[in-house]
């Protein structure tokens, strides 16, 4: 079993779509049974808030189904009950391996970096751009899906 966890600042916009679109990837390759996959805050500001009716609408959209949920903090034992934790942005690369307690395992990373880039998923809070952030997880989630694939996936 894969386990993997988005990460973004308050678990409502960029880490529960991210959560959504993985899920959605991995269904359609019928991998379900091999993979577990969540997401979390680095903040407590949206603690059991359901998903921001941007990502909401964008998935919606996008035929994707978003997954049941509600906003959660990170913890020191995700660390060790996740391989893959997925910040958005570098701010909650820093987070998480505070959070963390550090990142000896080497399983703390950015999105948008297994798909060949050091740019941050823009927060949509903030930009109020619901189609660039799913442009990005979308691209984000794809390229991560095909490194478990060829490096991680029996």
């Amino acid at each position: 079993m894969i386990k993997i966890l988005f990460v973004c600042h308050g678990n409502i916009c960029r880490s529960t779509m991210a959560e959504s679109v993985m899920t959605y990837l991995v269904k359609e390759k019928h991998l379900e049974a091999s993979f577990s996959i969540h997401s979390a805050a680095t903040s407590r500001e949206e603690i059991g808030n359901t998903p921001h009716y941007g990502t909401v609408g964008k998935l919606k959209e996008m035929q994707i189904p978003l997954v049941p949920h509600r906003a959660v903090q990170m913890t020191a034992a995700d660390y060790g009950n996740y391989d893959y934790l997925i910040g958005m942005d570098a701010a909650n690369i820093r987070n998480m391996t505070r959070i963390a307690g550090g990142d000896s395992d080497k399983k703390i990373y950015k999105l948008l970096t297994f798909a060949g880039s050091g740019r941050d998923v823009a927060d949509p809070w903030y930009t109020g751009d619901f189609d660039a952030t799913y442009k990005d997880v979308l691209k984000g989630c794809s390229a991560l899906l095909e490194y478990i694939l060829k490096n991680d996936y029996d």
